[in-house]
C-alpha cells in the first residue's frame, strides 16, 4: 500500500484558497505586501511556506499561522528519504 502524496502548502494555496476568492498570485502578494515573485514560487511548489508568510496568510484568510505551518511542517518530513536516516543507529535510553 502506497503513503499518500505529500502535498504542498502551495497546491493548497493554489487549488483551494485562489479559486474560492478569486485570487491570483500577483493580487495576493499586493494583499499581503510581499514580492510577487514569493507568492508565484510557493504556488509553483517552489518555495516553502516561512513564518512571515504564514503570520501574513493567517492575518489575510482569518486563519491561524499554525495552519500554514503545519502543512509546511507535514510536507518537509514526508519528502525526506529514508535512505537520509537509516544508518543513524537509535540511542538506548
Amino acid at each position: 500500500m502506497n503513503a499518500p502524496r505529500p502535498i504542498h502548502p502551495g497546491e493548497i494555496l493554489r487549488e483551494d484558497f485562489f479559486p474560492e476568492y478569486s485570487l491570483t498570485a500577483g493580487s495576493l502578494a499586493k494583499a499581503l505586501h510581499v514580492p510577487r515573485d514569493r507568492i508565484e514560487k510557493l504556488v509553483r511548489e517552489k518555495r516553502s511556506i516561512t513564518a512571515d508568510t504564514a503570520m501574513r496568510l493567517a492575518r489575510y484568510f482569518d486563519t491561524t499561522p499554525q495552519f500554514w505551518m503545519n502543512l509546511q511542517a507535514n510536507y518537509d518530513l514526508a519528502t525526506v528519504p529514508a535512505e537520509a536516516i537509516k544508518s543513524i543507529e537509535p540511542r538506548a535510553a
